[in-house]
């Protein structure tokens, strides 16, 4: 089993709190786990990647090669776009339908969704509505990786329980927040 995983998105969406959910996922069914991040100007709106990767054996690099990615999870459809030559041609793409717009020549939305949609096996949700539609606005990455988890070689429960150790700190009520929106994501995608 293996299962190599591209985060992205822009500083201050979550990223990292998805990588940090599906780590301690992978722990807890004892997979071997590497992860590099590269954090953009994250304060200030940058990008922001990690390649997550996942095996049952022993892994050796934490970088995943260009065309072999099995799935991209992303919070903002431009970075989708970005790392697309790292997807496999069999890969599935998670995205947020809702843009981030940065930088003055941000391409259309409708061309983005375009080129995204040419790649197949494409998930595109309005993760920030959903997330507002459960009471809490910043939990958008939750239902994201909601949308992504029937991709990645783990059970659901397993990031239950990692959602529930990773914001146990915030309290019982951030906790059920953000197990509300993984379940909302998992449901919108459709996927079983």
């Amino acid at each position: 089993m293996k299962c190599d995983i591209i985060l992205a998105g822009v500083g201050g969406q979550g990223i990292l709190s998805i990588a940090a959910t599906i780590g301690l996922a992978a722990v807890e069914k004892n997979l071997f786990l590497k992860q590099s991040e590269v954090h953009g100007m994250s304060q200030r709106g940058g990008d922001v990647q990690s390649h997550l990767r996942l095996s049952d054996r022993e892994i050796h690099s934490d970088l995943i090669p260009e065309g072999s990615a099995d799935l991209i999870i992303s919070v903002e459809p431009m970075e989708a776009l970005r790392y697309l030559p790292w997807l496999s041609p069999e890969g599935w793409i998670v995205t947020s339908s809702l843009p981030y717009v940065n930088i003055p020549d941000y391409p259309g939305l409708e061309d983005i969704m375009t080129e995204l949609n040419k790649a197949g096996n494409t998930i595109v949700l309005d993760a920030d509505a959903i997330a507002k539609d459960l009471g809490s606005s910043r939990s958008g990455n939750m239902v994201i990786l909601g949308a992504a988890s029937s991709f990645i070689a783990l059970p659901f429960e397993s990031l239950e329980n990692a959602v529930r150790q990773l914001f146990k700190r915030k309290g019982e009520y951030i906790v059920e927040l953000n197990l509300k929106a993984l379940r909302a994501g998992r449901d919108a995608a459709g996927r079983p």
